[in-house]
């Protein structure tokens, strides 16, 4: 009591005054916010380190008969994980709203890569009667998983500028749905019909969050599947029409998925064991890729794909509140349109692997086997990390200027 009634006591000019703008410097995100946070990182990183397992597992067979080493296909997940960690980083730190200045730039880029694919004769690399990757020596990049991110934050930066003319249909399409179109096809012409797919599906979600009317989405999507009609081929009808009646035509367009309900269905609860996978000796096609969910059912069972989905279903989750308690609105349009790719990308992967949904060649996010799709995705994730801190740095920000016009 009496050290507290001396300092009471002592002149105005000899008391120490404790500045707050350093306790107050540092953002401080409320408990929310840092629950959200680790639950997004945690499922990422349950989902990448099982995929590096499952690639291992998946691929082994196939890249020892190939190319005589079992591990090939793992060491380069592992590479491309290591990458895809330090883009999280970078992008975890960047503000996000750097982004929307990007978008341009990040837009003429991808249309160019794009292009590049199609009409360069020696950039692109083919495979499976597609062209989708462009080969810089050792290294392979799939302009099309850029492609995602890109229209994702060039959507989000359109929208954000034209919030308050949303009602306005034909202010809102320019230029959103003529780049987005271009976009779209060409993707389409490599051909990419499960990225093309992702694509329009995306932005429609988007275009959903950000509040334009029903009628104008849902005239929309008929105007695409219209376009889909007449653009398709009857090779590409035939395997999407496949899913349907698989057993009439086991040989071929149902040869995939047959054999991807027998790996599920051998799983049973607990799986046959990891490694010991039946159906990866060359049964069934792009194990390691886009079917690498039938055989992570058969090894593991169950179990495994229960785990698996709840990763995928709480990484969505932390996205939605994340994009929720943005602080401004692009940033939970950036948010949105993340979580809404990650979204509807695992419902197609897993759809087709069940046979739910035709087989588009899709892979499954942070999953499969793929440099390009690893490396973006995992810098998605780093966007929603940034995004979820913004508003602590904000009340940061806030705090230290408080503070310093007291100290004034």
């Amino acid at each position: 009591m009496a050290r507290i009634e001396g300092a009471a006591a002592a002149p105005r000019h000899l008391r120490v005054v404790r500045p707050r703008a350093a306790v107050s410097a540092r953002p401080r995100p409320d408990v929310a916010t840092r629950r959200t946070v680790v639950a997004l990182l945690g499922a990422t990183t349950f989902l990448v380190l099982g995929g590096l397992v499952m690639v291992l597992s998946a691929s082994s067979v196939s890249a020892y008969t190939q190319y005589g080493s079992s591990f090939l296909f793992f060491k380069r997940q592992a590479a491309y994980a290591v990458v895809g960690s330090g883009a999280l980083l970078l992008t975890a730190r960047m503000r996000y709203h750097v982004w929307r200045r990007l978008a341009i730039p990040l837009l003429t880029i991808t249309v160019v890569l794009l292009a590049m694919v199609l009409l360069h004769p020696t950039a692109g690399v083919s495979a499976y009667g597609s062209t989708r990757w462009i080969a810089l020596g050792p290294v392979t990049i799939q302009p099309s998983e850029i492609a995602k991110l890109t229209l994702v934050v060039f959507a989000a930066a359109v929208l954000a500028r034209k919030w308050n003319r949303l009602e306005d249909l034909g202010h809102v399409a320019l230029p959103l749905l003529p780049v987005a179109g271009a976009m779209c096809a060409l993707v389409f012409l490599q051909p990419d019909l499960g990225t093309t797919i992702i694509l329009v599906g995306t932005l429609l979600l988007l275009l959903f969050a950000a509040g334009v009317r029903l009628r104008y989405l849902v005239t929309g999507a008929a105007a695409m599947v219209a376009v889909a009609i007449v653009a398709l081929k009857p090779y590409q009808w035939a395997r999407i029409t496949a899913f349907l009646h698989p057993e009439a035509d086991p040989r071929n367009t149902g040869y995939q998925l047959l054999q991807s309900l027998i790996a599920l269905g051998s799983g049973g609860w607990l799986g046959v064991g990891l490694g010991a996978s039946r159906q990866k000796w060359m049964y069934v096609p792009n194990a390691h890729t886009d079917f690498i969910f039938s055989i992570l059912g058969e090894e593991l069972g169950l179990i495994g794909e229960l785990a698996v989905l709840a990763a995928f279903v709480l990484l969505v989750y932390a996205g939605v509140r994340i994009a929720t308690r943005a602080p401004d609105t692009f940033g939970r349009l950036l948010a949105a349109g993340i979580v809404s790719w990650f979204g509807l990308q695992t419902v197609v992967n897993l759809g087709a692997v069940t046979g739910l949904l035709p087989i588009t060649g899709v892979p499954l996010p942070l999953l499969s086997y793929g440099g390009s799709s690893l490396v973006v995705s995992l810098a998605a994730v780093g966007i929603l990390v940034n995004i979820a801190r913004a508003p602590a740095r904000a009340a940061a920000r806030k705090a230290v200027s408080k503070t310093r016009r007291r100290a004034a």
